[in-house]
């Protein structure tokens, strides 16, 4: 399942030995909308290999800002709390999976 990430929690989403990727949404996109029910699908397939969340940029817009999330659905992916990849737009979940392996 997904984790909710906010301004307030990102640092401690981030503080894991897992690969992270967070979907940088909102609910008026309709592309984020197409995108939803793939991230749901890879939240399910790495559920404790990886931590998936999902980012409502109109609930928190700090994040989103500190990184120069332009569009919206932004794929971001982390590791050791560091940024190293993104995807942007709607990706087909063998991308967003074959992006997760690589981080394991």
């Amino acid at each position: 399942m997904e984790k909710i990430v906010t301004d307030a929690n990102f640092a401690e989403i981030l503080d894991t030995d897992k690969p992270v990727m967070v979907d940088f949404w909102a609910t008026w996109c309709g592309p984020c909308r197409m995108l939803g029910p793939t991230v749901e699908s890879v939240a399910a397939k790495y559920e404790g290999k990886a931590v998936v969340g999902k980012c409502n940029v109109d609930e928190s817009s700090e994040t989103p800002m500190k990184y120069g999330i332009r569009n919206i659905p932004t794929l971001l992916f982390f590791k050791n709390g560091q940024l190293v990849d993104r995807l942007v737009g709607v990706v087909p979940e063998s991308e967003i999976c074959a992006k997760l392996d690589s981080l394991m």
